[in-house]
């Protein structure tokens, strides 16, 4: 066979059942995948027709602040209110409208308890206190004279994807299942560098971080991850932070419950015990099969999502497509992705799109050869320590029937002849 004909799409070997293909085919030269044609089957013609209207009359003029076109008017956050308590609800990041890693700022997901404070950063100060040798007090301008880092990491709601645990699959855009997590470069100073400024005495384990909103959201953190990446936040994705992320001053804990990254950062205070709040009693603690609790859960494990394909989106007949999706894990990096496309029969690895970091969302490729059967796609994510994303029935037998937080589950998509996709437990 010439080289030619081994680089059409019907001679490729497969890496899986379900037409799913090597994930270095992407590096092969002699694959018109630029084309269109060859993704979809369909016919492209080239043209020189008339140069359309807008190369005929000047652009817009300048503006001070960007905004994105008219024609992505579909790419914005579902707001998900409560009607009984204005100001608290979510709003969920749109991930099937996205690409790459990073979430602009103003799609970044949102979870209030009683709306969005208004601050003045001239009036705005953290308190440092408690078990500390010297209690500190910081404006916004004293926070910006001190060394800062940045950290490539996403925040992720407890509550993500709790759809998961309904008897039957919910059917929505993927954004809209699990969109309560975002990814965003957070610049600040580490907190380390403050609390042991402060000087933490010996005695001192966790901290109480409380926000500066008319709910006064308060959480406990215990001080070995405060000291180890946690950081006072003042820039996100290379601007001033909104006040729906937390302006002027936001807590980030990578890899843990967003609940801990506390926005409008007002109070630390340093105790020998967690001050049982709401959020770590009567939520985010969760009643086990065997009659205990999971209590202090922090971590965000492993998961991952299928994005292209996924429920709302179409496949155009039979083809040449490219699945993608994201991955992440409080726990380091993600190590592998694999992605099946018989139910979990076969499974090939998928290519890792650089770069790789830990907690962090991480792109993932996989070219694949659908021949319009129906079949079901999933996606099962491994990170640096060994730990495999469950699939639904094993996580539901270790957390039970009353779960509501930190649903992690193996993902599956089933493709219908007509191309259409939807949610399906397997």
């Amino acid at each position: 066979m010439s080289d030619k004909k081994a680089n059409e799409p019907e001679n490729l070997p497969p890496a899986a059942d379900g037409g799913l293909l090597d994930r270095r085919l992407f590096l092969k030269k002699g694959l018109s995948f630029g084309a269109g044609a060859a993704l979809v089957g369909r016919p492209f013609r080239a043209s020189a027709d008339e140069p359309p209207p807008w190369m005929k009359t000047p652009g817009e003029p300048f503006t001070n602040y960007g905004v994105p076109s008219p024609h992505e008017k579909e790419a914005i956050r579902w707001i998900s209110a409560n009607s009984a308590a204005p100001g608290n609800g979510i709003s969920w990041t749109p991930l099937h409208k996205l690409e790459g890693i990073v979430t602009p700022n103003g799609l970044h997901f949102e979870r209030h308890h009683n709306g969005v404070p208004q601050i003045d950063p001239h009036r705005h100060r953290l308190l440092i206190h408690g078990l500390v040798e010297n209690p500190l007090s910081f404006g916004v301008n004293d926070l910006l004279r001190y060394p800062m880092v940045s950290r490539l990491c996403f925040v992720e709601c407890g509550g993500n994807s709790n759809a998961g645990w309904h008897e039957e699959p919910i059917q929505t855009p993927v954004g809209y299942f699990h969109g309560l997590a975002s990814c965003s470069e957070w610049t600040g100073v580490p907190l380390a560098i403050i609390l042991d400024e402060a000087g933490l005495r010996p005695d001192a384990r966790w901290l109480v971080a409380e926000g500066a909103d008319a709910a006064a959201m308060n959480i406990s953190i215990p001080v070995e991850k405060a000291l180890d990446d946690a950081v006072l936040a003042l820039y996100q994705n290379g601007e001033r932070l909104r006040p729906e992320n937390g302006y002027p001053l936001r807590l980030i804990v990578p890899g843990w419950e967003a609940v801990l990254s506390v926005k409008w950062l007002r109070r630390l205070q340093a105790a020998t015990g967690p001050v049982m709040a709401r959020n770590e009693t009567a939520k985010y603690t969760e009643l086990l099969p065997s009659g205990k609790a999971r209590q202090f859960t922090f971590v965000m494990e492993a998961k991952s999502i299928i994005t292209f394909p996924s429920p709302g989106r179409h496949l155009h007949g039979p083809g040449l497509y490219q699945i993608s999706g994201l991955a992440w894990s409080g726990r380091g990096r993600i190590k592998r992705v694999e992605i099946s496309a018989d139910g979990g029969r076969s499974w090939a690895e998928a290519a890792l799109q650089d770069p790789v970091l830990p907690q962090c969302f991480t792109r993932f490729r996989l070219p694949w050869r659908w021949n319009g059967a129906p079949l079901v796609l999933k996606s099962r994510a491994v990170d640096e320590t060994g730990y495999v994303q469950p699939e639904r029935e094993a996580l539901i037998a270790e957390r039970g029937r009353h779960g509501y937080f930190h649903y992690n589950a193996i993902v599956c998509w089933a493709v219908a002849a007509d191309g259409s996709v939807s949610h399906t437990y397997g």
